[in-house]
């Protein structure tokens, strides 16, 4: 899966940075190798919210990884 990251200039130098395709994950950063790795913890964070609120209730019955191309 690829994600669009757009990035633009904040205030006092820092870098803000929003996922284009899930425009809720956004973050900020110093400098890119900062705001690229916190672009990713919220995105992580993002996901793991919408596991434990959307998961559905039960006994599991398998996991399996799938790709999406």
């Amino acid at each position: 899966m690829k994600l669009t990251l757009v990035i633009k200039k904040g205030k006092n130098s820092f870098l803000v940075g929003q996922l284009k395709e899930l425009p809720e994950v956004f973050t900020q950063g110093e400098n890119i190798q900062e705001l690229r790795k916190n672009i990713l913890d919220a995105l992580e964070m993002y996901l793991e919210d919408l596991r434990e609120r959307y998961s559905p209730k039960g006994e599991m019955l398998s996991e399996e990884e799938i790709v999406i191309a």
